[in-house]
């Protein structure tokens, strides 16, 4: 019994280290991957770059960073049949790092169109620093729904961290020296992330996986036709999109509010923050209940939050507002993570991982076009439509989740 509870504690010791390890590569990886476009469009519009249009040059770039996500599926595929996934992600994570250095070195110095291309490399590698790599979590979290869950929501956290440390290192950096200092940390960063990977267990295939994994195409059906997969996914996009536009809003906002314009930044760091808060939240007590079902009551929940945005009376309840939007967002993630782990079969898990991802970077993309071209509204309608439009996804899925369940009680009833 005692050489059985030492190596079970052997076990859970190994386990925690990996978890560990597994969260430095994330936060390094996924913090590259967060601040580069804001250093991009730094470095465009420094007059250090001699570039006649700084701004269209760094939106073009940044569009390049993040275009490439479409591309994920087929890249994840290799993920998929890899024999030891460590290898493809490192390959990644080192590619992705090589490819901004040298973005970073041609800006300026060479034509826009090298630099963009090596920008467009970058990014293809993109959706295996996010979703590829959370594919693997499972593997690494033990078994159990608690430990999963646990796991789910310290990968919740790294998220969180990148999306704050990325910008503010490559900013503070660009402050203190130039943008190209800024950029070839996040470089560096990615590098060291590709080590990192490369010590953790190997594990076997996703889910003991035999035989080639899925099609492309199969996998984005599958995505398309299996009723959790579909509604997860649908939620994600829309969500992504009602929240996309969300620096644009703050903007205007704090300066409606009587802050300020660049009071902005504030309430954009406040719903950052409050997504940290509650993704540690959401770790120290673990969701409990089926994925899809979590998926669609903290949707619901975001709706709300998003409301209270909008009808926010001054600045400092705006900034309560957007904290606590913040962390309405950190068990959506949590859920929505689980839900790719539960429901993805092993010959596609990472591909499904990747596909919602890129779904979620387009979408977001798109929020930010419209919440920019539509801003003449006012940030309050605008935040008021996101509210109705995340509501109305949560009412989507638990109406498709019913309408399944009727024709699956029909299909099935004698005669």
């Amino acid at each position: 019994m005692l050489s059985a509870y030492r190596k079970g504690s052997t076990r859970g010791s190994a386990q925690h280290a990996a978890i560990v390890r597994y969260l430095v590569a994330a936060t390094l990886a996924r913090g590259a991957d967060a601040g580069a476009a804001a250093g991009l469009v730094l470095l465009a519009v420094s007059p250090a770059t001699h570039l006649g249009d700084g701004a269209k040059a760094g939106a073009l770039l940044a569009v390049g960073l993040t275009a490439p996500h479409l591309l994920g599926p087929w890249l994840a595929r290799r993920l998929d049949g890899a024999r030891d996934g460590r290898v493809v992600l490192a390959v990644a994570f080192g590619a992705y790092g090589g490819a901004l250095a040298v973005a970073t070195m041609l800006l300026g110095r060479a034509s826009l169109a090298l630099a963009a291309g090596a920008v467009v490399c970058a990014g293809a590698c993109g959706p295996l620093l996010t979703g590829g790599l959370s594919s693997r979590l499972a593997g690494l979290a033990g078994s159990g729904d608690r430990a999963k869950r646990r796991a789910e929501g310290w990968d919740a956290v790294s998220y969180g961290l990148a999306g704050t440390l990325g910008p503010a290192v490559v900013a503070a950096l660009a402050a203190m020296t130039t943008p190209v200092a800024g950029l070839l940390a996040l470089a560096g960063a990615a590098v060291v992330a590709a080590a990192v990977v490369l010590t953790l267990p190997r594990g076997a295939r996703p889910g003991g996986a035999e035989g080639d994994p899925l099609t492309v195409r199969a996998a984005v059906r599958l995505v398309a036709v299996h009723g959790p997969l579909r509604r997860v996914s649908a939620a994600t996009a829309v969500t992504a999109f009602s929240f996309g536009g969300f620096a644009v809003i703050a903007v205007v906002l704090a300066e409606r509010l009587g802050a300020g314009a660049g009071a902005g930044a504030s309430l954009v760091a406040a719903f950052g923050l409050g997504n940290l808060a509650g993704s540690l939240l959401v770790t120290a007590v673990p969701l409990r209940g089926e994925p899809e079902l979590l998926t669609s009551r903290t949707v619901a929940v975001m709706g709300a939050m998003l409301a209270l945005c909008a009808i926010a009376p001054s600045f400092p309840l705006a900034v309560a507002a957007f904290a606590l939007a913040g962390a309405s967002n950190a068990p959506f993630m949590t859920a929505t993570l689980a839900a790719r782990s539960r429901y993805s079969p092993p010959r596609a898990r990472a591909q499904v991982f990747v596909s919602l991802a890129g779904a979620k970077v387009a979408s977001a993309s798109a929020g930010t076009a419209v919440a920019g071209a539509a801003i003449g509204l006012g940030p309050r309608a605008l935040l008021a439509a996101g509210a109705a439009l995340t509501a109305g996804a949560a009412a989507g899925t638990v109406l498709d989740r019913r309408r399944e369940g009727e024709l699956a009680r029909s299909s099935s009833a004698p005669g």
